[in-house]
């Protein structure tokens, strides 16, 4: 659905805006005397290969291979289990044939862990590689390269929790079950309503989201300042098991 563009297509989708955003969300070598632990060193070494900077640390061959090839730049969230809420959010850019770190932040994932079959509802963020292509949020564009979409129809209900008055600030959309090249509030889902929705990289509230991954203020800036369609940006996210297999 393109961004509506008569009145009545805007009163739609503010009401699907509502409707969004009550369900949205809301890391010395030994002589001859020393030949035993020179081996058993070596036996280590051995067992614990060094990293591949061809590929994204910590994700295994399932997700990797879905990393588009035009892909530079990976926003990998790392979960801490698949039943917690706690994530790291790390910024990996390409340079030449190599993934390099930029930046990493704490965060938050669904209340209730990761899922690799998300429903509406289940409190539980969806494990998989997913494009990022639009964002927007309450506060002005501070930059951002992605397309971005302001406005007060993005604030977070007052009957929530103040800690989460300002969750939605600064939002990225991310693509799972949307129509890219949308504002993050198009209530479009291309694979139905039980698939869920809605699921963005938003402002952190100290705790897990409803699906939603969240970080810090400074690191939603960062983020929209350097996320460029050019580079074909997506996120890979997961607990850490998931990630990995």
């Amino acid at each position: 659905m393109r961004i509506p563009g008569t009145t009545s297509l805007r009163a739609a989708a503010a009401t699907g805006a509502a409707l969004i955003l009550l369900t949205a969300c809301g890391g010395g070598a030994g002589g001859d005397g020393d030949k035993g632990g020179g081996q058993g060193r070596q036996a280590l070494r051995s067992a614990s290969p060094a990293p591949d900077p061809t590929r994204v640390p910590g994700v295994g061959d399932a997700l990797q291979g879905r990393i588009p090839d035009d892909s530079r730049q990976v926003v990998a969230v790392y979960g801490k289990g698949v039943n917690s809420a706690d994530a790291t959010v790390v910024l990996y850019t390409k340079r030449g044939e190599n993934w390099e770190r930029t930046r990493s932040w704490a965060g938050h994932n669904g209340k209730r862990g990761w899922t690799t079959d998300h429903r509406e509802g289940d409190k539980r963020s969806p494990v998989g590689v997913y494009t990022l292509s639009d964002a927007g949020g309450v506060l002005p564009d501070p930059g951002a390269r992605l397309p971005y979409t302001e406005g007060a129809a993005f604030a977070a209900p007052h009957y929530w929790p103040k800690t989460h008055w300002h969750d939605f600030d600064y939002v990225i959309a991310i693509d799972y079950n949307r129509v890219k090249g949308t504002s993050p509030l198009d209530p479009t889902r291309p694979e139905g309503q039980s698939k869920g929705g809605s699921i963005w990289l938003h402002m952190d509230h100290g705790s897990g989201t409803s699906a939603c991954v969240s970080l810090s203020k400074s690191g939603m800036e960062y983020l929209l300042k350097n996320l460029d369609p050019k580079q074909h940006p997506v996120v890979v996210m997961g607990d850490k098991a998931h990630l990995a297999g």
